[in-house]
């Protein structure tokens, strides 16, 4: 069976998305992954401030590698986010995992995303479809 930065590694070499967001690796584990990013002005949406798509992308991102991370290829089937703060141009966000409940078919994960203040700025929920596949 792969390792989790072995599978890590598959899938951020076949996901032009994260790379285009500029998304990078601090830390990945059984069930667990911590990303992060800097907020570019090409970024932001017509407020000045970051288009919630970027907060969810990069926690979307967190959730696919936390929930493949054990070696058994899964899918998100139900996602949800609540933004806490607004973000602008030059943040540097870090997103958390933390898988809350893994059955045979499905598991449940939560993904903290914070600025460089620590200050949590969204909240992101999902579930996944565990396929049965191994990587």
């Amino acid at each position: 069976m792969k390792t989790p930065k072995e599978i890590f590694d598959l899938m951020y070499n076949n996901d032009p998305f994260s790379k285009l967001l500029g998304i990078q690796l601090i830390e990945i584990a059984e069930g667990q992954c911590k990303l992060a990013m800097k907020v570019t002005k090409n970024m932001l949406n017509g407020f000045g401030i970051a288009h919630g798509g970027i907060t969810y992308s990069l926690a979307d991102s967190a959730l696919a590698f936390a929930s493949n991370s054990r070696g058994i290829q899964s899918v998100s089937i139900e996602t949800s986010i609540n933004h806490l703060s607004k973000v602008m141009e030059g943040d540097t966000l870090t997103a958390t995992s933390e898988e809350k409940n893994l059955t045979g078919r499905t598991a449940l994960y939560l993904i903290n995303v914070n600025n460089q203040n620590n200050q949590s700025v969204a909240l992101f929920k999902g579930i996944v479809f565990r396929t049965g596949k191994e990587w």
